[in-house]
């Protein structure tokens, strides 16, 4: 699982400097590693995450850290999706914390919020024993059935 780390790519080549990173770091108790991506996670900068999700793919749970994302494209939605595909398999989680505009909207307009739990931020996500935030499918966290 390893420290922090920070592993900057370069964005898009479209004249304006863009910058894209990923913190690692381990949390919880229960072998639980937080992925931090920062800045516009897309086609040309979507390998630091992915060698992050790889290389930590042990863990029991990942929570993956969206406040500092500014955009995501579908590049980026596709590889959270096999990450926590991968991760259910394995019987370990992948859970989102911290989105924010426009990334939230993208998630929300393809249905992804229906296939993660999505924490309001990491806290509360570290916070929550069992997973409980915006179920798959929709469901509101702690509601009864």
């Amino acid at each position: 699982m390893g420290g922090e780390r920070g592993t900057p790519a370069s964005g898009p080549p479209s004249g304006r400097p863009a910058r894209f990173g990923v913190d690692v770091r381990p949390a919880g108790g229960r072998e639980t590693v937080v992925i931090a991506p920062s800045g516009e996670l897309d086609h040309d900068t979507v390998e630091p995450l992915g060698t992050a999700l790889e290389e930590n793919s042990g863990a029991a749970r990942i929570v993956v850290d969206c406040e500092g994302l500014d955009f995501c494209d579908s590049t980026g939605l596709n590889l959270l999706l096999r990450a926590r595909a991968r991760a259910v398999g394995a019987g370990a989680e992948l859970d989102l914390a911290g989105l924010r505009p426009p990334v939230d909207r993208m998630f929300e307009i393809t249905g992804a919020l229906r296939v993660f739990r999505v924490y309001a931020d990491v806290r509360e996500a570290l916070a929550a024993d069992a997973p409980a935030a915006r179920e798959p499918g929709g469901a509101p966290s702690g509601d009864p059935a």
